[in-house]
């Protein structure tokens, strides 16, 4: 094996990657095909690149299997799915490096936005958490321009006096 293929694209044909089924509360009977053709450019594309889709395909089909171990509570955890998503994309942009495609692609691009719509639609905050910086930091942000009105304000004067005595 070359040094550059990832472990997971390696064993992708061995059957040594099967995961068993043991915490799946995440149940989608379409989770396993793969993304569907969004246009006839896209189907297009994937006629002419035939090698790519079967191995791209196989990087999908590893990322649903990972995915069946994710419980539905755990999806928009990103340390739970961080592994599955890399391995997803590591694998798509491996397989078009090695064919010689450009990455990203717009047959990759289809299964990262499908696996965005199956998995992660939901995860999107409507109100994002803002937190206040530590106390350090809010102290200096809030004391440089107090103390920067004096010195401007006295530069402005000065300058002033300047300009009448040149007159």
């Amino acid at each position: 094996l070359s040094p550059h293929v990832p472990l997971s694209a390696a064993l992708l044909g061995t059957g040594l990657c099967h995961m068993d089924n043991v915490t799946t509360n995440f149940s989608q009977n379409a989770g396993t095909s793969p993304p569907v053709a969004m246009s006839n450019r896209t189907a297009q594309i994937m006629s002419e690149w035939g090698n790519y889709t079967d191995f791209i395909q196989e990087c999908w089909d590893y990322f649903v299997d990972l995915m069946r171990n994710v419980t539905t509570s755990e999806l928009c955890e990103w340390k739970v799915i961080r592994k599955p998503y890399s391995e997803l994309q590591a694998c798509l942009e491996w397989w078009a490096d090695r064919l010689n495609y450009s990455y990203p692609n717009a047959l990759a691009e289809e299964y990262i936005f499908q696996s965005h719509h199956r998995y992660f639609h939901n995860c999107t905050l409507e109100h994002p958490v803002y937190f206040d910086p530590p106390e350090d930091v809010l102290l200096a942000m809030i004391m440089a321009p107090i103390c920067l009105i004096p010195f401007l304000v006295t530069l402005v004067i000065w300058r002033s006096k300047d300009g009448k005595a040149q007159a």
